[in-house]
């Protein structure tokens, strides 16, 4: 147990039992504890394997190479549409994490496996997603922010392509491009 780590695991509230529980098999595949972007995440000599997180209606255990798994019991689960790789384990009670606890330790020995093997994931190109016309048009007036926002690593780019894109009412593209257009001009991320 990493004692960096431990706060998460006491600010739980609702899923403080669950959480515990799911660290307690985590450790037990001889995974290191380790803080990444603000949750509990157990590595292989320095690459992720699982990560714990919590959300209001269950936890989880994602896989971050969860697509390459087997999942011959379909335990898990894509989080989003967008989500390309990674894949969660929900849980919504204790008991269910007692009743699973072999099936998740041979899911998280096998993405140990996975990880040994050196496989790389396949990940949509920047270029393979959706721009909304109202981003096309901005980054068409601007070669500042054209030039920025080709500045940002792939997967900021990503994230806000995606997030642009998700509005149904082009005013509500315009607000959000409006929003942002600072960060990406600062060369920042939509969650930096």
């Amino acid at each position: 147990m990493n004692p960096n780590v431990d706060f998460y695991f006491d600010k739980a509230g609702k899923w403080e039992n669950e959480i515990r529980a799911l660290r307690k098999t985590i450790l037990s595949c001889q995974l290191q504890e380790e803080l990444k972007w603000g949750t509990p995440c157990y590595t292989l000599d320095g690459r992720n394997i699982v990560l714990i997180h919590i959300f209001k209606e269950y936890c989880a255990v994602l896989f971050f190479k969860g697509v390459a798994l087997q999942d011959a019991q379909k335990l898990l689960i894509q989080q989003t549409e967008n989500v390309q790789t990674a894949r969660q384990m929900r849980f919504t009670s204790l008991s269910e994490i007692k009743k699973t606890t072999t099936a998740l330790k041979a899911y998280i020995f096998e993405a140990i496996e996975v990880e040994k093997s050196g496989v790389k994931m396949p990940l949509k190109k920047t270029k393979e997603f959706s721009m909304a016309e109202e981003f096309k048009s901005a980054l068409n007036k601007s070669t500042k922010l054209k030039k920025a926002f080709e500045a940002l690593t792939p997967g900021r780019q990503r994230a806000y392509l995606l997030h642009f894109s998700s509005a149904k009412q082009s005013a509500t593209r315009i607000a959000r491009i409006e929003k942002y257009v600072p960060k990406i001009l600062a060369g920042k991320g939509i969650d930096d």
